[in-house]
C-alpha cells in the first residue's frame, strides 16, 4: 500500500484511546489511521475474515498496526469477532489492558452476503444482522458502563444509505436500519453522561465491490437499480474521504453533536433528518368510535396520500 494516504499529524485526540472494529482493511483501516494521526492510541480490531464472514487471519489487523506505528502513531491489534458477545468484551478489554482507558468506540465491522429476499437463507440473514447490528450492540453493551463511569465518551456507529433507500439487500438494510435506531436510543439515554452517540453512512471503494454482481441480480429480477452505474466504478474514492468526520465527531469540538446520522464520502457530507410524522388525520374515538375500513378507504387517499409522495414504491395506475 505504498500510495496509501497518510493524514497530517495533529493533537486533537492526544491522550485519548480509541477502538475501531473491522479496521484491518477498507474504511475501518482509514478510520484507525486518521484517529492515530490525531494522537489517539488505537485498538485495531479485525478477525481478518473474508467479505462473507468466512475464514480468518491476523494479518489485516497486524498490517494496520504496523502502518500506524511506522507513521509515528500508537496502536495494538485485536482479532476478536464483534458478532460473539464474549469476544466483543475482549475487544473492549484490550483497550483497558493496553492503555488503561477507553474514550472512543467506532463500530465499523461488517460482512456482506448479497441476494434478494427470496434468495438469501436464514443463515445469511442471521450472519449479516449478527455482525452489523448485534455486533454494534455487543461492543456498546461492554463499553457503555465504562464510559458512564468516567462520564465521557464518543460512540460512532456505521449505518448505510440503505437504511432508508432499499436496494434489494434486505438483511443488510435491516441491520443498518437497526443501527440507526440503536444510535438514536443510545444518544437519548447517554446524553446526561457527557457521552455522544452518532452514526455515519459511508460511501467508499472497498473490497465489498470486488466481483460485486448485485446490479446484475437486480436486472435479472426485473428490478431497476436505484444507483447510477458509475457510483460503483473502480475509481470511487477510498475510506480516507470518510474518516475526517469520524475524527471530528470524536473530538471536543463535536461535544454538542448527538444522535445524528451523517452521509460521508466521495467528496460529500450530508445530514439525515429523523423520521417525522408528516401528516395526520384524527377521529375522536371516545365519542365517535373506531375507524371503519370504509372511512379509511375514503379518507386516507385524499389526506395522508394525496400527492403520492408518501408511497414512492406504489406503481402508477
Amino acid at each position: 500500500m505504498a500510495d496509501e494516504y497518510i493524514p497530517p499529524r495533529g493533537t486533537r485526540l492526544a491522550g485519548k484511546v480509541a477502538i475501531v472494529t473491522g479496521s484491518g482493511r477498507g474504511i475501518g483501516r482509514a478510520h484507525a489511521i486518521a484517529l492515530a494521526a490525531e494522537g489517539a492510541k488505537v485498538v485495531v480490531n479485525d478477525p481478518g475474515v473474508e467479505r462473507t464472514g468466512a475464514g480468518g487471519s491476523s494479518a489485516p489487523a497486524d498490517d494496520t498496526v504496523a502502518f500506524i506505528r511506522e507513521n509515528g502513531g500508537e496502536a495494538v491489534a485485536n482479532y476478536n469477532s464483534v458478532a460473539d458477545y464474549e469476544e466483543a468484551g475482549q475487544i473492549i478489554r484490550t483497550a483497558i489492558d493496553a492503555y488503561g482507558q477507553l474514550d472512543i468506540l467506532v463500530n465499523n465491522a461488517g460482512i456482506a452476503r448479497e441476494g434478494l429476499f427470496h434468495q438469501i437463507t436464514p443463515e445469511d440473514f442471521a450472519a449479516v444482522v449478527g455482525t452489523h447490528l448485534k455486533g454494534t450492540f455487543n461492543t456498546c453493551h461492554h463499553a457503555v458502563p465504562l464510559l458512564m463511569e468516567q462520564r465521557s465518551g464518543r460512540i460512532i456507529n456505521t449505518a448505510s444509505s440503505q437504511w432508508r433507500n432499499p436496494e434489494g439487500r434486505a438483511a443488510y438494510g435491516a441491520a443498518k436500519g437497526g443501527i440507526v435506531s440503536l444510535t438514536w436510543n443510545l444518544a437519548f439515554e447517554l446524553r446526561y453522561h457527557n457521552i455522544t452517540v452518532n452514526a455515519i453512512a459511508p460511501m467508499a471503494q472497498t473490497r465489498g465491490f470486488i466481483n460485486y454482481n448485485h446490479p446484475q441480480v437486480l436486472a435479472e429480477a426485473g428490478i431497476p437499480a436505484k444507483k447510477a452505474g458509475d457510483e460503483l466504478a473502480a475509481n470511487r474514492p477510498g475510506g480516507e474521504h470518510v474518516s475526517p468526520i469520524v475524527v471530528w465527531l470524536a473530538t471536543d469540538a463535536a461535544a454538542h453533536v448527538n444522535g445524528c446520522v451523517f452521509r460521508a464520502g466521495s467528496g460529500k457530507y450530508g445530514f439525515y433528518a429523523h423520521p417525522t410524522e408528516m401528516r395526520t388525520v384524527n377521529k375522536d374515538w371516545r365519542t365517535r368510535g373506531k375507524w371503519t375500513i370504509e372511512e379509511v378507504s375514503r379518507i386516507l387517499p385524499s389526506s395522508l396520500l394525496f400527492d403520492g409522495s408518501i408511497a414512492p414504491f406504489i406503481p402508477a395506475d
